[in-house]
């Protein structure tokens, strides 16, 4: 999407000519996508744009404990690629923010960078950028899905090769490996916006069968538009599963959902996708399962130790590797921006945040968390009696977030 004007970076304006309306910390570079947008925020507010090198952890630290940016009221980063050099927002990070901080937005929808629960102990709502890289990753799904039951990754290494011999082993011995997905289950861990989107597509494009597990099941006729079938029990969803994708959250503890363990549970031959977090993954015992022919292939847009790749799964022709792009097209960059500065505008002016993620963790009215004032009057409650609830919560965006 084109920049319809160009941006004046005049606007974002050090501390010491800030005048008295509320002020956002924007990290990050210039808005890209919506300057429009843009515009309407420094009409309201103040705004202080570090350089990029004062974002690095001990310097922003330091900065905090100065306090060299004053008391600001709202956090915005508008891009995911730019702005989080400081990398995990952490409780060292979070008890430094200034005690009139309402609400932090950022592009991404995967947070298990930032300490939601601290954010929500003190007081502070944390936005992602949810729905903006929904379609994106939902393709990105259903090619990984495709491409695994039908051994293209291999076929396309095969072609690259230039080797006529190469070609013509691929030609000839890749159908014997290769299915249909129509028919086949589909199992889905997560089915909020990317994981109904998965399920549409695979539905209506490939006619797979829809199962599915969450915390909370879906209302009937969301899972009739696909015949899904849900599953409060996990493991009795992954006995039935041809094919299981990952559209869940990671949490800030970043504990691996796909083990040894769960791996097990599925039948021999089963297939896997996980475009949500790398962090979700026991690479070691996926790649045990694959090399033991438990697993006949894997599909994998994010990996545990980015940009490091697991080697085991590079040297393999029935693993498909992508780069963390899953979400990776114009459209999500525009939403993400969009997000991020829709959801500062309206805390600060006391509307509701279009992308809560942490808002399950503020109580109704009552009194403010540490010096922190209450968010459209929610403060903080018991931020670890919740049961996991974040894990509601969609990944959408978990590429390129």
């Amino acid at each position: 999407m084109p920049i319809d004007m160009p941006i004046d970076r005049s606007t974002a304006m050090p501390p010491s000519n800030l005048s008295n309306r509320p002020r956002i910390l924007f990290l990050g570079k210039d808005i890209l996508y919506n300057p429009l947008i843009y515009k309407r925020l420094v009409s309201q507010f103040d705004l202080i744009q570090p350089p990029i090198q004062a974002l690095q952890r001990e310097p922003f630290m330091q900065h905090l404990r100065d306090g060299s940016w004053g008391d600001f009221q709202a956090i915005m980063r508008p891009s995911w690629h730019s702005g989080n050099e400081m990398e995990r927002w952490d409780r060292e990070t979070i008890e430094l923010l200034p005690p009139g901080l309402k609400v932090f937005a950022s592009a991404g929808a995967g947070y298990d960078w930032v300490d939601t629960a601290c954010l929500a102990e003190h007081g502070i709502l944390y936005c992602n950028g949810a729905g903006a890289s929904t379609e994106a990753v939902g393709d990105t799904a259903l090619h990984h899905i495709i491409s695994i039951f039908r051994n293209m990754s291999q076929s396309a290494s095969a072609a690259r090769s230039l080797s006529e011999e190469v070609f013509l082993d691929a030609h000839h011995n890749i159908p014997a490996t290769s299915h249909n997905p129509r028919g086949r289950t589909l199992g889905i861990v997560g089915l909020g916006q990317i994981g109904f989107v998965i399920a549409q597509k695979l539905y209506l494009a490939c006619g797979m069968k829809i199962l599915y597990h969450d915390i909370v099941r879906k209302p009937l006729d969301q899972e009739r538009s696909v015949e899904a079938t849900y599953f409060e029990n996990l493991e009795e969803m992954l006995t039935q599963t041809d094919c299981l994708v990952l559209a869940t959250p990671s949490t800030f503890s970043g504990r691996p959902f796909l083990t040894a363990d769960v791996i097990s549970l599925l039948p021999r031959g089963a297939r896997f996708v996980n475009i949500a977090r790398g962090s979700l993954v026991d690479e070691d015992a996926l790649a045990n399962a694959l090399e033991e022919g438990h697993l006949a292939a894997a599909a994998l847009d994010v990996h545990a130790h980015e940009p490091r790749v697991c080697e085991r799964f590079a040297r393999m022709d029935n693993v498909l590797l992508t780069s963390h792009t899953g979400g990776g097209v114009v459209e999500t960059r525009h939403g993400f921006e969009r997000l991020a500065m829709e959801n500062v505008e309206r805390v600060l002016l006391g509307m509701e945040a279009l992308t809560p993620v942490n808002k399950h963790l503020f109580t109704t009215k009552s009194t403010a968390v540490n010096g922190h004032g209450e968010v459209n009057g929610y403060t903080n409650g018991n931020a670890h009696g919740s049961a996991n609830r974040e894990e509601e919560e969609d990944v959408d965006g978990s590429s390129p977030a």
